[in-house]
């Protein structure tokens, strides 16, 4: 490995065992270095999630979420900044239901490790980081002029020091 400049993770190795049709699922693990690394019923590779039986079915689960769930959760929704958490709440419950649904898990099954394992903010805080990236993206001139236009830097009347802290103007 280290003539092709290649180093080994022990902490991201996965490993998957793959058995026969009929064979029953074994659990081992393999020793690389000081890490024990073991069997799990899947694992990730190139962006793939593929399963012990090569069904690829949480990548396709993770596909459609992605593809007919997230894409519309996310669609212009920096417009729900300031809502009442009672208008976001039923967002919030299509995307637990979209993070059960990859993990085929059961209705009232606990979903905040799920959203941190699929890297995925809460609705709220997803709102919170359009909204952001919106104004940095104003503010550094790569948003549309018509967005670019409403964000103005703060400019004291006088010279004081929070004249270079980068805020805006109301």
């Amino acid at each position: 490995m280290d003539s092709h400049h290649l180093k080994l993770n022990p902490g991201k190795t996965e490993l998957i065992f793959i058995p026969a049709l009929n064979s029953p699922h074994l659990d081992f693990s393999i020793s690389l270095g000081d890490t024990l690394v073991t069997s799990s019923p899947c694992a990730k590779n190139l962006g793939v999630v593929m399963d012990n039986r090569l069904s690829l079915s949480m990548n396709i689960a993770a596909l459609l979420v992605q593809a007919m769930v997230l894409s519309r959760l996310d669609y212009c929704n920096s417009l729900l900044a300031g809502l009442p958490a009672s208008a976001i709440r039923p967002l919030q419950l299509i995307q637990n239901a979209a993070a059960r649904l990859i993990y085929n898990l059961p209705r009232h099954s606990h979903v905040t490790p799920l959203l941190t394992t699929l890297h995925w903010l809460p609705v709220i805080a997803r709102i919170k980081f359009k909204t952001l990236v919106l104004a940095y993206q104003a503010v550094k001139g790569s948003a549309p002029t018509y967005l670019t236009k409403i964000f103005k830097p703060y400019t004291p009347a006088r010279p004081l020091r929070s004249a270079t802290s980068g805020r805006l103007a109301p």
